[in-house]
């Protein structure tokens, strides 16, 4: 009965935005008996928590094309939804490798689009970086079944480490003293707080995964305090 409602709770983590958003339960596509019968509770769990952080990453990477659009010119003439296309649906071609950012993953990569002798899209590096993280606390899968085994500390490290590229990406600056990337807008026309929300969501579902996965597995997760001025991203 915990499982259930924990796994009610992620779904509706999906629809905190607004309270006028509705969002379907997400289902996953093998549904048949069999597959069904190689996962538990929490097999379906991680289904679900990976495949709705890959489908916040997606939102968060076309709303940073839209505020930053000299940035997707850096890497492609098409429209901002052709490039989150390319990127997530191509993996099985690309591998999540890519010559243009010098085929840094993780957090190496987020470390790229925030350097400031870095001229190309810094998008690309931030949002590769974010999801290459998350599927390497996943054991760089998607789908999950009964012999798989995730270990819930990386999925706390990588949650803190979401919060450290989340502040990055609203304090960095360049040489001129711009932000390297446009992100919330607070002013006074203006209050968009969608990037800090879509945040939010990715780090509750992936602690709350990850303080499941502890309790079922009886694991301890060591809880690690920093100062924010201090941040550096937590091994995963």
């Amino acid at each position: 009965m915990r499982l259930l409602l924990t796994i009610a709770l992620i779904a509706n983590l999906s629809a905190c935005v607004s309270s006028m958003e509705k969002h379907p339960v997400p289902e996953r596509g093998d549904r048949s008996s069999a597959n069904q019968l190689a996962k538990n509770d929490l097999d379906r769990m991680a289904d679900v928590e990976i495949e709705e952080n890959t489908q916040s990453l997606r939102k968060l990477m076309l709303k940073l094309y839209k505020r930053n659009p000299r940035e997707l010119a850096k890497s492609t003439s098409d429209n901002a939804e052709k490039m989150v296309d390319w990127v997530f649906d191509g993996g099985a071609q690309h591998h999540f490798q890519f010559q243009e950012i010098q085929n840094k993953q993780g957090t190496e990569a987020i470390y790229l689009a925030f350097d400031a002798n870095y001229t190309g899209d810094r998008v690309l590096p931030f949002i590769v970086g974010l999801h290459t993280m998350l599927l390497k606390a996943h054991g760089g899968k998607t789908d999950f079944y009964l012999t798989d085994t995730i270990d819930p500390q990386s999925l706390y490290n990588v949650a803190r480490n979401v919060e450290i590229a989340a502040w990055k990406l609203a304090t960095n600056r360049d040489a001129e003293g711009n932000l390297c990337l446009l992100s919330n807008e607070i002013s006074i026309t203006e209050r968009n707080l969608s990037f800090e929300r879509e945040f939010g969501k990715i780090i509750g579902r992936t602690d709350l995964y990850a303080i499941t996965l502890a309790e079922k597995s009886q694991r301890l997760i060591s809880r690690v305090v920093q100062s924010i001025a201090t941040m550096a991203f937590l091994p995963f």
